[in-house]
């Protein structure tokens, strides 16, 4: 049993930007000692659907992982996937059960009602402190992952979740081998609802770090918010860069980290060239949407910056 729901380990969550498609092309940029086994430590600070992590201790001998994010929700159902797992899969199943049972204007309905009470439900939760209440919270960002439109995550100007109902014939909202694999893969795990800067103290010299901050948005039309409404500026990149470099030169680490590529749209901007200046800026190639439009969809190349 055991073998079998390791090889299960994947994203429990439908996320933006996620990088399950880029995994191949990964592998050939990951450092030799993570390889041989030198590298026992992962920390990813922008973790969202935790696809490269959960790849990585599928292969590698990791003994401890950082993982953190801002947005509170996804790190709270992180929580409850971690220490509450059979609690969280019996609600799954009765979400499962009606949802299936449920012609489209009543999963609407069923989704409408679920995203009320996520939304009402917000003042009621202490996200210092793991709780009973956690679990139904994380039951129901789970559900509305899967069923709204694209498994997107909105807040409006409220910080209420906005994002519409969704059209599938079939919904994955109760698959426990994987949840429960999941959970077993985070048992070693320090999962923070932190900013990136925090991984600090964690860092060592056998550590492989993996940033994946909000993109950089590659045309002017861009309108770029990210999931906890926030704007990731080019400051903002700025400040990410000297951490990048601060990490390199205190801790010794080896760093990775993604972000969109200029040269989609400009060739000649050289923003990532600048503030990531000696380290190595490769490209690898995902399907992705330049902008809104369905027919703009295609393969466009994106910038991994290693230090090693």
């Amino acid at each position: 049993m055991a073998a079998r729901l390791s090889l299960k380990r994947k994203p429990f969550l439908k996320w933006a930007g996620g990088k399950n498609q880029l995994l191949e092309q990964f592998e050939q940029y990951f450092p030799g000692e993570l390889k041989n086994g030198k590298i026992d430590r992962y920390a990813e600070p922008f973790l969202g659907g935790g696809a490269v992590y959960f790849s990585i201790i599928k292969k590698y001998k990791i003994k401890s992982a950082y993982l953190s994010d801002i947005n509170k929700d996804l790190i709270l159902t992180y929580s409850v996937v971690q220490q509450k797992s059979e609690y969280l899969l019996d609600l799954l199943e009765q979400f499962q059960q009606q949802y299936d049972a449920a012609k489209q204007e009543k999963r609407k309905a069923l989704f409408l009602s679920v995203r009320e009470q996520f939304n009402k439900q917000v003042y009621e939760i202490d996200y210092g402190r793991i709780s009973e209440n956690w679990i139904s919270r994380a039951a129901q960002f789970i559900f509305l992952n899967k069923t709204c439109f694209n498994g997107l995550y909105r807040l409006n100007s409220k910080e209420e979740f906005n994002v519409p109902c969704g059209r599938y014939k079939t919904a994955a909202i109760f698959d426990a081998d994987n949840i429960t694999s999941v959970s077993d893969a985070l048992q070693n795990a320090e999962i923070s609802l932190s900013e990136y800067r925090d991984c600090y103290d964690y860092v060592n010299n056998n550590t492989l770090v993996y940033f994946d901050p909000p993109y950089r948005p590659i045309s002017r039309t861009s309108k770029f918010t990210s999931y906890t409404g926030d704007v990731f500026s080019d400051a903002r990149q700025i400040e990410l860069a000297e951490f990048y470099q601060k990490l390199d030169r205190e801790k010794g680490a080896k760093l990775m980290l993604s972000n969109s590529d200029p040269a989609n749209i400009d060739p000649n901007d050289d923003f990532f060239a600048k503030i990531y200046k000696g380290y190595n800026i490769n490209k690898v190639y995902a399907s992705r949407a330049i902008n809104c439009q369905a027919g703009k969809r295609g393969k466009i190349s994106e910038i991994l910056v290693t230090n090693y």
